[in-house]
Parts: C-alpha cells; sequence; structure tokens
C-alpha cells in the first residue's frame, strides 16, 4: 500500500501551472464576443481553434424539450463517414454510439461550411488546440473526433498534434462514446474543465423532461442571462439572478439527479476524456467516467461558500487564474487528517479532495475518499500490468501441457492420451495445470466484464495471442475430458452443450481483432512446409467425436434417408480434415497411428469397402438377362 500514489492533484497542479489553461480561456472568450462560430489564432508554434458558445442562444429556449438536447445516432446527417472509427466497432462494441442533438446539429452546420474547410488546411500537420465554451466545448470535442478519425483512416489532412479544452461543457455522449474513445486511446486528447458549483456539466445528467415548469423558465433565464454576459464581456454579472428559493430548487434537483444517474445509470450521456475537476483550491485530474461522475455529484453537493450557480458558469478566466496564482506561488494546502492516516498514498488522496473542493467537513468526505481509495484498485492499466504477472505465473503450467504433447505425439497424441488416462500420475497433473490455466482466463474475462481493463484490452495483439495459443493448447484436453467423463451421452455433444464460454469469447477476438493482429499472423497467408506445432482449429477432435459417433450410427442405420444424412456428416467432415492436413494446419499428433483420427480413418474405410460390397451384390441380384429380349 505504502508504494501506492494518487496523482490526480499532481496533473492538476501541472496543468495549472501551465499558460495553457489562460491562453485556451482567452481565445474562448474572444470566439463567445465575436460574431462567427469560431476564430482562428496562433501563439508561437501553435495553431489555437475556439469554437463560440454563444451560437445556440436560439437553442436554450428548448431545454425542457429534449429534442435539441436528447441523443441522437452520431451517424445521423452523414456522421457514418466523418466518424468511421467511431460507428465501426464490432462485437461487444458494436452498440451504436449516441451524441447530443444540439451540438451534432451545429457540427454539421459547421461541417459542410466553406469557412471549415478553410480551417482543415489551416490546420493540417500543425499543433493545434481546440477549445470552446459551454455549447461551444461541445463543437470543439466533435471537431475534435473529427480530426481523430480523420488521422485514423486516409481521409483529410488532419493535426500532427491535437489537445481539445473545453469549459463548462455539457456532455456530449452516451457509454458508447466513451467506450469508443478509450477503445482509440484518445482519452488523453481531451481536457472538460468542470467549476465546482457549475450545473452546465451536470445537467444533462437529468431528466429533462422531469423538470419542474418554474425550474424550465429559470434555466432558460439563466442561459440567456449567461449567453448575454460572454457575448458582450463588459458587462461583468448576469442580468438575471435566482431567488434563494430557486437556487435552493435548481440545486436540489440537479444534486438528487446526479446522484440517481451516478447510482442507477439512468442518463443516456456519460463522460469521456479526462475531467479537471476545479474549486479555488487547486484542480484534479480524473480520466475515470465512473469517478468523474461520483466526484461531479459530490464536488457539487459540498458548501459553496461565496461561489454562486450564477456565476460559477461565466468565470472561468477568474478560477483559472486563481488556480495558477496558487500552484505558482506554492500555496500548501493543509491536510486536516487524523494521525492514522500517515501515509503517502493518503495523504495524496486529501490533497486530491481539497483541489476538487472537498473539505474534510464536508458531507460527502467520506464517501469521495473511499471513491479515490478505491479508484487505485479498479484503474484499468493497473490491472493489466497486475494480469500480465499473473500471465507470467501460469506459464509454467502452460509450458508442462507442451512437454506433455511432445511426449505422446508419436503414439496416441496428447488428446487420446490425456482422455484414456495412460499415465495417472503425469496425467493428474497435466489435469491440475488445466484447471489452474482455465482459472486464470475466467478471472480475465471477469474483471473485463466488470470494466476493471481497458476497454480495448481486447484488441491487444499481446493478450489476443496469448487466449489464441491457450486455446489451441488446452482445448482438446477440455474436450478429451468431456468425453472420458461421457458428458456427451447426458448433455449431448461438445460443441453445441458443453464449450465454455472463455473459448467462443477467445474466438471472437480472434476474428475479430485489429488488422495489424492479423496481419502479425503471416503464416495463416503462407503456404505451410511443415505441421503446425498445434492444430489450428481447436474444436477439431469435438468433430472427430462426432464424426465417429456418425460412422457408428451409418453402420446399424436401415433408414435410406437417414443414412444418407449420416453419410453426408461423414463426407463432410472427410473434406474438412483433408483440407487441413493438404495445409498441414494440423498438428503431427493428428495422425498418430492410434489416434481417434486416425483409426476413424480406418473406421471410414470399412464402412465403405462393406457399403461397396452391398451395392455390387445389389446390383448382381437385379441384373436381367439380355437374351431373350425383345
Amino acid at each position: 500500500v505504502a508504494k501506492r500514489f494518487e496523482t490526480s492533484h499532481v496533473l492538476g497542479a501541472l496543468l495549472a501551472s501551465s499558460p495553457l489553461l489562460a491562453q485556451a480561456w482567452s481565445h474562448c472568450t474572444h470566439a463567445n464576443a465575436s460574431n462567427s462560430s469560431f476564430v482562428v489564432e496562433h501563439h508561437d508554434d501553435t495553431v489555437y481553434v475556439a469554437f463560440s458558445g454563444t451560437q445556440t442562444s436560439a437553442l436554450s429556449s428548448s431545454v425542457a424539450g429534449g429534442e435539441l438536447f436528447g441523443p441522437v445516432p452520431i451517424s445521423t446527417g452523414g456522421g457514418q463517414e466523418l466518424f468511421a472509427p467511431l460507428v465501426g466497432g464490432k462485437g461487444d462494441d458494436a452498440q451504436p454510439v449516441l451524441v447530443q442533438a444540439a451540438a451534432l446539429r451545429l457540427f454539421l452546420s459547421l461541417y459542410n461550411s466553406s469557412e471549415f474547410r478553410l480551417l482543415v488546411s489551416e490546420t493540417g500537420s500543425r499543433s493545434v488546440v481546440l477549445t470552446g465554451h459551454s455549447m461551444g466545448g461541445c463543437v470543439a470535442s466533435l471537431v475534435a473526433l473529427h480530426f481523430l478519425c480523420s488521422s485514423a483512416g486516409s481521409g483529410s489532412p488532419s493535426p500532427a498534434s491535437l489537445l481539445c479544452i473545453t469549459f463548462g461543457s455539457p456532455l456530449l455522449g452516451d457509454d458508447a462514446l466513451s467506450r469508443a474513445v478509450l477503445r482509440e486511446r484518445w482519452s488523453g486528447r481531451f481536457c472538460h474543465v468542470v467549476a465546482q458549483h457549475d450545473i452546465m456539466p451536470r445537467l444533462l445528467l437529468c431528466p429533462l423532461n422531469s423538470m419542474p415548469p418554474r425550474l424550465v423558465t429559470s434555466v432558460t433565464d439563466l442561459m440567456q442571462s449567461w449567453h448575454f454576459a460572454v457575448r458582450y464581456p463588459g458587462f461583468s454579472r448576469p442580468s438575471f439572478r435566482l431567488s434563494d428559493d430557486q437556487r435552493t430548487e435548481l440545486h436540489r434537483f440537479v444534486g438528487v439527479h446526479v446522484a440517481a444517474a451516478e447510482q442507477q445509470q439512468k442518463s443516456p450521456y456519460r463522460p469521456f476524456g479526462n475531467h479537471a475537476l476545479c474549486s479555488a483550491e487547486g484542480a484534479a485530474c480524473i480520466d475515470d467516467p465512473l469517478i468523474v461522475v461520483k466526484l461531479l455529484h459530490l464536488t457539487f453537493m459540498a458548501d459553496p461558500g461565496s461561489s454562486s450557480i450564477e456565476e460559477q458558469h461565466i468565470s472561468y478566466g477568474d478560477l483559472v487564474a486563481e488556480i495558477s496564482q496558487n500552484v505558482l506561488s506554492k500555496k500548501r494546502i493543509r491536510i486536516e487528517e487524523e494521525p492514522t492516516r500517515s501515509s503517502g498514498y493518503s495523504a495524496g488522496v486529501s490533497m486530491a479532495l481539497e483541489a476538487s473542493g472537498i473539505r474534510i467537513q464536508d458531507m460527502g468526505a467520506a464517501e469521495a475518499r473511499e471513491c479515490l481509495e478505491t479508484r487505485m484498485w479498479r484503474r484499468p492499466n493497473m490491472n493489466c500490468a497486475s494480469l500480465a504477472i499473473k500471465l507470467a505465473k501460469v506459464t509454467p503450467c502452460r509450458a508442462q501441457i507442451e512437454w506433455y504433447k511432445t511426449l505422446c505425439d508419436d503414439d496416441m497424441g496428447y488428446y487420446d492420451c490425456f482422455k484414456h488416462r495412460k499415465a495417472a500420475k503425469r496425467d493428474a497433473k497435466v489435469n491440475m495445470n488445466r484447471i489452474k490455466l482455465g482459472h486464470f482466463w475466467d478471472g480475465l474475462l471477469a474483471k473485463l466484464q466488470d470494466n476493471e481493463l481497458p476497454h480495448d484490452f481486447h484488441r491487444r495483439s499481446k493478450w489476443v495471442n496469448a487466449a489464441q495459443f491457450y486455446k489451441l493448447l488446452v482445448e482438446p484436453l477440455d474436450i478429451a475430458e468431456y468425453y472420458r467423463c461421457k458428458l456427451h451421452e447426458t448433455r449431448g455433444h461438445y460443441l453445441p452443450h458443453g464449450r465454455a464460454r472463455r473459448y467462443e469469447v477467445f474466438d471472437r477476438w480472434w476474428n475479430e481483432g485489429e488488422e495489424e493482429v492479423r496481419e502479425a499472423a503471416t503464416w495463416k497467408k503462407k503456404k505451410r512446409s511443415k505441421f503446425a506445432g498445434l492444430t489450428q482449429d481447436s474444436c477439431f477432435w469435438a468433430k472427430v467425436e462426432e464424426a465417429r459417433e456418425c460412422v457408428k450410427r451409418a453402420r446399424a442405420e436401415k433408414n435410406p434417408a437417414k443414412l444418407a444424412k449420416l453419410w453426408d456428416s461423414v463426407s463432410g467432415f472427410e473434406g474438412f480434415a483433408n483440407r487441413l492436413i493438404e495445409r498441414k494446419e494440423v498438428s503431427v499428433d493428428v495422425m498418430a497411428p492410434r489416434s481417434s483420427y486416425s483409426l476413424w480413418v480406418e473406421e471410414v474405410k470399412e464402412l465403405k469397402l462393406k457399403r461397396a460390397s452391398s451395392v455390387l451384390v445389389g446390383v448382381e441380384r437385379n441384373r436381367v438377362p439380355n437374351r431373350g429380349c425383345i
């Protein structure tokens, strides 16, 4: 435990100490005050593109309607081509990506303009920072996603490096978008700056269609006043002020529904990228979507002090300046903790809570602390590294099975040796290794299902290849155990009734893996000069068992129609096996003298001879003499 560190406040301090946030916000104020949908400014070698957050003032009157701020497929209006990597998920990632309708409408309008084509040419092969305030941040995020999708394919010229910074931006997309960004490893390209009591980044976690009419009026008036304040920055305060009752009701409505969204996931929206949760004390950078939703609730419910809902959304400039000044002046954050919590990690958690605006005496402090402390164990990349160590520990089990296979190749093959238990002590050890490996891979899949591993885990070549090798080596032993215990007599054959789920998952990984994984398997494209080390169809022996039963049934079958079906099955497997052998995609153990496959070949030959002789006898009996015919 002493070696663990909480780094969210360190990343926040690093971000605040750089001029990046101040410069990005400065460009946002210029964009908000302009008549254009975006402004382009050069700063040293970097191109800043700021998108206006005031272009949506006409939309704010529909905050409760749900049509504009409801989710729609990102493929709407031509998005299929513009965001191809995001909408091209397979298997578990085939869920359609949904984004906010208003943001997508604004992006498509911008994309189809001549100004956007000039923007693409001006940012090509340059270092680019895309930024925006409020709805301008949503548009900036969609432009960033489009540029990233273009660079992933063979589309138009894209920036050499890209960073998207948003201020007080509403949530943009659903869980499928969050997963897609993680899968493509783009999370580091997005930094969403969120003030502690700004309702806009939290508003779409609430069911807008259930908002009371009086709150709809309050929020609509508030948005219009924000628009006026940033459009005309000479007015330092919003023209509309909430009453104490209105402020309390809005605070309670947002707090309750954000908490419900975190617990029950009723809202279709989910965070993606990194979120810098800011207060006057600093910033904490969080990249876990579940933790972000949790902290959006807990930071919002903390004591607001002198800040107000009306001012938080338009005061990011003051907030960034205050945080930067605190960091640059090396202001120390007090850690008011009991002496028992003295480890470096615990101190780091306390500093992260202070930076995000949660003090020790706040009601949600204990819950927030527990959230950050458990975050370490849920951190996907750390879990992935831990799994790599565990894989190394079970590798000897795999090596012993390989050694066992080599010993058995010349006689019966390791499938039949294991099935018939020819060497009890040796076979028992192999069985134990088989069980240990199965437990490891089942545990890995459980972590993946619980979102404790990176979302692109199943596309990483190391794990795809390791799972494929495990499947080819060990599944024949599982098949042997299934038929040795005669489970096929009570449950049915292995393929439809006995195959473990993990093998089906690994099949999908292998078949739907990234192009580079398949390209790395050069043996699939070149003709083999010798037999494979492992039979390339891990279910080959299950098919052998089914084929042997077909032969057995064919010997006793009298019904011509049923016999014809059995012969079709036998011929089908015979052709399949011959193709594998011809391409040398089987291991030498398949053709071992006493293997089940070799016995099946002899059984088929014998049955064919018997069938041929019976046909000849029938022909002789039915032959009609030619003499005497007219």
